[in-house]
Parts: structure tokens; sequence; C-alpha cells
């Protein structure tokens, strides 16, 4: 007999994504990505497995998953898929629902280990010159420093108030994932562009808005906003390829590891809870210590 029709809004899933967002107080993009991986597992599951989450077993999870690989999925949306469901029924655990995780011991399939991308030093400077004295190519900027300075993700930039940050000592006090705090240096450049930016600031915040960037409206700058102005102003400065948040980050990372060798600082800097995670730029300054070794040692180089 074929299960019944299962409605998106299922209960148990919509249930389990408020408890990570009030509770867990998971960020609006992780947020966004469990909703997006589980409702659509659950409208591939309709056909083939359990209507009922109690029902499901480990085979059934070892299907779902291997219908995804059929599909196309590569190893690394499938892994991220199985840790949304893992925490899913670990939520069904919690409320009494299910006895034990099925999902629980599965693995993905296997992929290569793909490096971020990131920036190099003259890229890093070639994006932030700045001879523009227009307040928002300054906000812009300023941004863009603090990003590179502090290693920071998206939504704890977005989400910086004017409280969080302190001049006179250099720092700031951001809320990272697991609203798990840190206190991170400002270098010398992203102070200067942030009394910069602060000087104009009043131009276009609203007197009841603490946000440390605004949009023109006077409102706090949102994820999108934040994302296009960087874009723009890549394009603006002559760089070529997709610029993102992201890629500030992964370049802070990359290059402090270069300059200091020490992981764990970085680690402490990036706010990771797992030094794996970390070792990722490892990997890329190996990568970049290869491509010199090439070009410099005299037993490598090409005729």
């Amino acid at each position: 007999m074929p299960a019944a029709p299962i409605r998106p809004e299922d209960p148990w899933i919509t249930a389990f994504l408020s408890y990570m967002e009030n509770e867990r107080r998971l960020s609006p993009h992780t947020i966004s990505n469990y909703q997006r991986d589980i409702h659509t597992l659950r409208r591939d599951s309709q056909e083939a497995l359990p209507s009922d989450w109690q029902q499901w077993r480990n085979h059934h999870v070892r299907h779902l998953m291997a219908q995804q690989h059929r599909n196309g999925l590569g190893g690394r949306s499938i892994q991220r898929k199985l840790s949304a469901l893992r925490s899913f029924f670990n939520y069904l655990i919690r409320e009494g629902q299910i006895k034990y995780n099925p999902a629980q011991g599965i693995r993905a399939p296997k992929t290569g280990h793909h490096l971020p991308d990131t920036l190099s030093v003259d890229q890093m400077q070639q994006l932030l010159q700045n001879s523009s004295n227009k307040p928002l190519v300054t906000r812009d900027i300023t941004l863009i420093e603090l990003f590179y300075s502090s290693g920071l993700r998206l939504a704890e930039l977005a989400n910086l108030d004017l409280n969080d940050i302190d001049l006179s000592q250099g720092l700031v006090k951001v809320l990272g994932k697991g609203s798990k705090t840190r206190i991170l240096p400002i270098g010398r450049m992203a102070q200067t562009a942030l009394k910069n930016w602060l000087k104009l600031r009043a131009q276009y915040a609203n007197t009841d808005n603490n946000a440390l960037f605004v949009a023109r409206n006077g409102n706090r700058l949102s994820h999108r906003s934040i994302q296009e102005r960087i874009k723009i102003l890549s394009r603006k400065q002559g760089l070529t390829g997709k610029i993102h948040p992201h890629m500030l980050r992964h370049s802070f990372a990359s290059h402090l590891l270069e300059s200091s060798g020490d992981l764990r600082a970085v680690q402490e800097l990036l706010g990771h809870s797992n030094i794996n995670t970390t070792q990722i730029y490892t990997h890329l300054n190996f990568q970049h210590l290869a491509q010199s070794y090439d070009q410099a040692h005299p037993r490598a180089r090409k005729k």
C-alpha cells in the first residue's frame, strides 16, 4: 500500500526548525539550509518510504541517500543532508517520538576535498583601494576591511551593533554559531575605516537603530545587500570571478596561517569548534608553498 501523501508543512519539521531557531539560536542561513534539506528529503521519500517518522529504519535512510546519489548529488551535499536528518531525528528522540536515530552511522559517498577559494594579498589590496569620498562606498570598504581583518562570517558582521565595537581597545564582540560569543582584534586599517564610517553613519541611520552597518533607508544592512555590495565593489576595482563574504574569511585565515603558522590561534579566531575544520587552510598553504617551490627551485624549474 503506497504511503500517504505528506504535506510540506509537516508539524514535526516545523517544530524542529522552531527549536533550532529559538533554543539552539542557529543563524537564519543555517535554519534555511535545514529547512530546504529536510523538506527535499521528505518530498523525495513520499512514494517509497514510510509516511510516519517512527517507522523509519537505517535501510530507509540508505535507500534515500542512494537515490540522491543516483540523481547526481555529490558526496558533500549528501553529507549535509545526512547531517540535517541526524539532527532532526535527534530532536524527535528528545521529544520522545522515536527511540533511536536511523540516520546514525550512515556515511555519504567519499568525495574529493574542495579547497576554499581565496584572494591573494595583492588582490585584497586592490579590492580595498578607495579613492572615493562617497559615504556608502566608505561603508562598503569598511565592512570588507572588517571581514578581512577579523575573519567574520556574514551573519556575524550583519548582526553587529555599535556597542559591539571597542575602538579604544581595537576589539569587536561577535555572536557566532551556537550563540557562542568571541572577542576578536580589529586591525589598524580596519580601525581607521571604522572611524571614517562612524563619522558618516548618522546621515543614514534611523534614530532607534543600533546596527553598525545601515542601508540608504536607515535600516540594518541585510545579508543579501552585503553580498551584493561586495560583488559590485569588486567589479569596480577590476577583480574577476565571484567575490563573496566567505572568500574574505577564507583569505583572512589563509594569510594569517601563512604568516604565523599558528593553527590553534586561527581556530580560535575563526570560532571553529573542531580543529579539523581549520586544517583545510594548511592544505591551501602547502599548495602555495609547492607552487613557490616549482617556480624557484633550480631542480624544479622547467627549462
